[in-house]
């Protein structure tokens, strides 16, 4: 069934931002979204600007309109207005916040100083929310995922990726030793002395956490990372923490525990065993600085902003003081926003074309499940299984959070504030353990640019931010949706089927329902696919980790192949024209580039291929476009391009 209108639609592709001067067969990055960099040069504040940054900002100025007709008036203390309109005002008043300097942190940095013994560190890391060597929370019992239950993650090292402790190339020691002045320099700002042995002794402490922790290839097997046991074994386990003490602290009350990373959590035991209390105490005193950074002076965020956005992103700029205070009352209220927000922006009639989208991307996954030839029936039919069983959320909660509990008062200091917003969010994640899963519960805002898959829940979710173009245009005809949201929803789809989430069965647990031969053929598939990866040269002398970002690429192949199965599928009755001099089927995958369009500073390369499970814009383009037959035949490329891959070396999965 097409989802076109019975008008004739405009093509949503916008000419200005192709570069046509650059050959499509060749580099076709460049050309679909060549235009579009030269149109969007990138500004001091941003160290990566792309599709996705730019509705994001449209999306934050839409939101900034709201939360100002609400900061314009008074409201009765404990509405969520108030709350808004506090928090914004709060969050925009730099003035206030230099003269408090750093007094709001102080209560916190005095009780760590108070720490007189060991024997006190279990029950001090379990009451702080600022301070950790791990980190607890609550989601789906992966062997069980009707019911949530407490679980542990790695955590404790600042610069967030072991490899920054320990490669040794030159922009990652250039890293390090900015990062010990750093620490040195927000040392001092805090009135410590001794700040660079204080600097020297958090850089030896988050070493020896990052050494016991898994990379992030290791941290994409469910199955090594799911060890479930009770309290008592844990106590057995890491014995150098009191977890009866810990759990009391947090008032958390369980018999049962997944511990994510083993190793991790028994080096945090043995570091609270044999490490100086002193040093320890310093550790903890840094993450609390750290927390705070960009809650207090503008002198600590320059100098926050200065490490993490300069050095580490290559960012010029922080972003202007109204962005940043729109995105704290979005993270804080998110759900109170995003009923204003889907209210004034987001229209019926695109919630039910989104939902005919998504049911049309069903059935040609199913068609496409059924027409496998490596894979046999017994688990064929377990896929199609999973695949009906899909849970879908378009736009925005049937049920909105309660932010009754939450207090916001503008007599408080804005780090205060936060402190307090944080205890509200640990409070509610933590009234979840041992409870049923809840299933219209959404793991983002209606108003994020951005969707997701969720395993244990087998859920897709497609948020009403996203919802726009360059991802979906009420306006535009098949070609354009199905090659822009289509593969989205299609990329969603495929990663219940990706080397993470085909771990999991249609009820969302650790299930294995491959037979033997099945998940052979599948794993030797993907390996094709990392191996290619691996081979892309995203800087010189950096290469991609295809292992890393498989769960992702597979995602982007599948939702290629399924979305422009489902485009044929609906325009197979009444084919497009071939208009702005494109055919329909050319359309189709400019639409999809046009999604990854961006500018992107060299720091953020390197960070990026460190950090993120996602392919760089440009190679979600020219490295996976190489696989689809059908882009051949659009574009007609030959083994004389560049992207040239012979059929027998493609991917070929879902």
């Amino acid at each position: 069934m097409s989802v076109s209108c019975k008008h004739q639609q405009d093509t949503g592709i916008r000419l200005e931002n192709l570069d046509t001067t650059a050959v499509a067969q060749n580099d076709f990055y460049q050309y679909a979204c060549g235009g579009w960099m030269a149109l969007h040069p990138l500004t001091a504040e941003y160290s990566r600007f792309g599709s996705f940054d730019k509705l994001a900002e449209d999306n934050r100025e839409q939101i900034n309109g709201l939360i100002g007709e609400i900061a314009q008036t008074a409201h009765t203390a404990g509405t969520v207005e108030q709350k808004i309109a506090d928090l914004y005002s709060l969050a925009m008043d730099t003035a206030r916040r230099n003269q408090e300097g750093i007094a709001p942190v102080m209560p916190v940095l005095m009780e760590i100083e108070a720490l007189q013994s060991r024997s006190e560190l279990s029950a001090a890391l379990g009451r702080s929310m600022h301070y950790g060597m791990f980190a607890v929370y609550v989601d789906a019992d992966e062997m069980n995922s009707a019911m949530n239950m407490l679980k542990t993650y790695q955590s404790g090292y600042a610069l967030g990726e072991k490899e920054y402790y320990f490669d040794t190339d030159e922009n990652t020691t250039m890293i390090r030793n900015e990062y010990l002045r750093h620490l040195a320099r927000m040392f001092t700002l805090f009135g410590y002395d001794n700040a660079e042995e204080r600097a020297q002794t958090v850089l030896r402490l988050e070493t020896r956490l990052a050494g016991a922790a898994k990379n992030n290839v290791e941290l994409r097997d469910p199955q090594a990372n799911y060890n479930k046991m009770t309290i008592a074994e844990l106590q057995q386990l890491v014995p150098e923490i009191d977890w009866n003490a810990f759990l009391i602290a947090m008032n958390i009350h369980t018999n049962t525990i997944s511990v994510g990373q083993i190793s991790h959590l028994q080096e945090a035991g043995k570091m609270l065993a044999e490490e100086p209390l002193e040093d320890l105490k310093t550790l903890f005193v840094w993450q609390t600085i750290d927390g705070a950074a960009s809650s207090l002076t503008d002198e600590i965020y320059a100098q926050n902003f200065s490490f993490y956005g300069k050095i580490l992103s290559g960012q010029e700029e922080p972003q202007p003081l109204w962005k940043r205070a729109v995105s704290v009352v979005n993270g804080t209220l998110g759900e109170a926003v995003g009923q204003m927000y889907v209210q004034r922006y987001f229209p019926p009639e695109a919630k039910a074309r989104m939902e005919q989208l998504v049911k049309n991307l069903q059935t040609s996954l199913s068609q496409r499940i059924a027409a496998l030839t490596w894979m046999s029936d017994e688990t064929k039919a377990k896929a199609q299984e999973k695949l009906a069983a899909f849970y879908v959320k378009v736009g925005y909660p049937d049920k909105w959070r309660d932010y009754t509990a939450l207090t916001i008062d503008a007599a408080d200091s804005y780090y205060t504030n936060l402190q307090r917003a944080a205890k509200f969010e640990q409070d509610y994640m933590l009234s979840f353990v041992d409870q049923p899963v809840d299933r219209d519960k959404w793991y983002m805002t209606p108003q994020t640019v951005n969707a997701y898959y969720n395993p244990a829940t087998n859920e897709i979710c497609f948020p009403a931010g996203i919802l726009q173009y360059p991802f979906f245009d009420m306006n535009a005809d098949d070609a354009f949706n199905y090659g822009a949201i289509g593969v989205v929803i299609g990329h969603e789809m495929t990663h219940g089927f990706d080397d993470q989430g085909s771990q999991y069965d249609k009820d969302g647990n650790l299930n294995n329902w491959w037979t033997a031969d099945d998940r052979q053929n599948f794993e030797a598939r993907t390996k094709v696919m990392a191996e290619y990866f691996n081979n892309i040269e995203v800087a010189p002398g950096v290469h991609a980790n295809g292992y890393f970002t498989l769960g992702e690429n597979i995602a982007d192949h599948g939702g290629l192949q399924v979305s422009y199965q489902a485009f044929k599928n609906a325009t197979k009755d009444a084919p497009l024209a071939v208009r702005d001099g494109f055919t329909p089927e050319q359309r189709f995958f400019l639409a999809y580039a046009n999604v990854w369009a961006g500018n992107i500073r060299p720091e953020e390369i390197l960070q990026r291929t460190k950090s993120d499970p996602h392919s760089l814009g440009r190679w979600r383009v020219n490295g996976a476009l190489p696989h689809i037959g059908a882009w051949y035949e659009a574009w007609n490329v030959t083994d004389e391009s560049p992207l040239y891959v012979a059929p027998e070396d493609r991917v070929s999965i879902w």
